[in-house]
């Protein structure tokens, strides 16, 4: 989508912008909480809670006192959700952001942090594979007594 094409179309829903977090993100405060717990799958008290730990930065505010989150929000929302599926504690997670918002002289840090993770994350998958073996192997014998009787 070119730039033109993207302002003509206007912007994106916040199910889109979580869906797929790319390209430069729309700073304007506009999704709802519950346009974003709808798209997060988060739950409105979790997302006040990312909040108040700090994975998330402040949220902006509605004339009315309402949180309105940013697509730059949702990025950061589908990014620790990433993160936690692949098992991250939050205490990771939050030292991740933390260093994110020191800027660029922290990236080596931020990448360290991530090549240690995929290792763990490398490691739970050989696990899987090795269990999902003992139980295709299990399976079959199964299989194999049914065919028999």
């Amino acid at each position: 989508m070119t730039v033109l094409t993207a302002i003509e179309a206007g912007p994106r829903t916040c199910g889109e912008v979580f869906r797929e977090p790319l390209g430069a993100p729309d700073r304007t405060p506009r999704h709802t909480i519950g346009e974003v717990s709808a798209a997060s799958g988060l739950t409105a008290h979790t997302l006040r809670w990312y909040e108040r730990i700090g994975l998330l930065d402040p949220v902006d505010r509605s004339a009315s006192g309402q949180r309105r989150y940013s697509d730059g929000d949702l990025h950061r929302l589908a990014f620790l959700g990433r993160l936690r599926l692949t098992g991250m504690p939050v205490a990771d997670m939050l030292r991740y952001v933390e260093l994110a918002r020191e800027g660029d002289r922290t990236s080596a840090d931020r990448r360290d942090l991530l090549l240690a993770h995929r290792e763990e994350v490398r490691q739970r998958i050989a696990d899987l594979h090795a269990t999902l073996a003992v139980l295709d192997h299990k399976i079959e014998l199964y299989d194999g007594r049914v065919a028999c009787l």
